[in-house]
């Protein structure tokens, strides 16, 4: 199925542009993802706004992919032959939570068909404290229970967080 729009393009969770943004692309094993991902501000918290193509698929329906989605503390998405995104480090967790209680753990992903959407609000970090590290799609869901990560596989993707031209946090 060839997606003709984004849902980013017809939605916006708060009726402006966002704050920041990371956009995304696969490790050489999977150059097909790309997407974004956009961070409002709030008084509540930080809306983050999720719109990712080119995902694993699966045939099975009973085995419909779900990936696991962390801000990690690093500030690039480089790596070596066994970890393309090595740089970006382990989830960010100011505070040495355990999992999945670290400022980074993120609901996860649910695959549709190559195509993943998903907004989430959250307190657990301010805007100005993630500017510049990196966000990842891991390739397996995060069990919310393995320290220190949540299980979740390799790093399949990658953005830096980059604070928006012309707007103040």
């Amino acid at each position: 199925m060839i997606r003709t729009h984004s849902c980013l393009n017809c939605f916006s969770p708060l009726g402006h542009r966002p704050a920041a943004s990371a956009s995304i692309i696969g490790s050489k094993e999977y150059p097909n993802i790309r997407g974004t991902v956009d961070f409002y501000q709030t008084e509540s918290g930080v809306v983050v706004a999720t719109e990712i193509t080119g995902l694993p698929t699966s045939d099975n329906r009973c085995e419909s992919p779900v990936f696991g989605f962390h801000i990690h503390s690093g500030t690039r998405c480089s790596g070596n032959a066994s970890d393309p995104f090595a740089n970006a480090m382990m989830h960010y967790n100011p505070d040495n939570c355990p999992h999945p209680h670290h400022a980074g753990d993120l609901p996860p992903l649910f695959g549709n068909d190559g195509y993943a959407f998903m907004t989430v609000l959250t307190d657990r970090f301010d805007l100005r404290d993630i500017i510049g590290k990196t966000i990842i799609i891991h390739s397996k869901p995060d069990d919310f229970t393995t320290q220190p990560s949540g299980n979740s596989g390799e790093k399949i993707a990658c953005g830096v967080i980059r604070r928006m031209p012309n707007l103040r946090l």
